[in-house]
């Protein structure tokens, strides 16, 4: 079971010397410097590294937790909006939470709240924030 969801497929044998740790999702922004200080006053992420050291960055890395994000840099960009075309649901990133209710909580009422929290058929509770670039992440897991 994975989140309440059974696992339908074995996992490749173990080899040795090999860990994965985690997966890191990037996304792509027109202003790298503008999402880091809104991930960090919003959500709570510290940017723990940049390149180059000062603004205009072309890359970052954001943090809450054991949870990292990193933005890209690409002038001009803007995500398509997709949501029209799946109306059951398109995020970019689901994070695990423990304590999902508080940290609703912090953010109930914000105008980036897509989703209030709800409780799910398949057991977790789940709200879902739409960042200013469009991208949109489901924080889920145990009330």
């Amino acid at each position: 079971m994975m989140g309440g969801i059974p696992v339908a497929y074995p996992s490749a044998p173990p080899q040795a010397g090999v860990e994965i740790r985690s997966a890191v999702p990037t996304f792509l922004v027109g202003d790298v410097g503008h999402t880091a200080r809104w991930y960090s006053a919003n959500l709570g992420f510290d940017m723990v590294g940049a390149v180059p050291q000062e603004e205009p960055y072309v890359f970052a890395s954001l943090m809450r937790g054991p949870v990292e994000i990193m933005l890209l840099a690409l002038a001009d960009y803007e995500k398509p909006d997709l949501r029209d075309r799946r109306p059951a649901g398109l995020w970019d990133a689901y994070i695990r939470v423990d304590g999902v209710y508080a940290l609703y909580q912090s953010v109930e009422g914000q105008p980036f709240i897509q989703m209030p929290l709800k409780h799910q058929p398949y057991g977790d509770w789940e709200f879902e924030v739409r960042d200013p670039n469009g991208y949109v992440f489901v924080f889920g897991g145990a009330y």
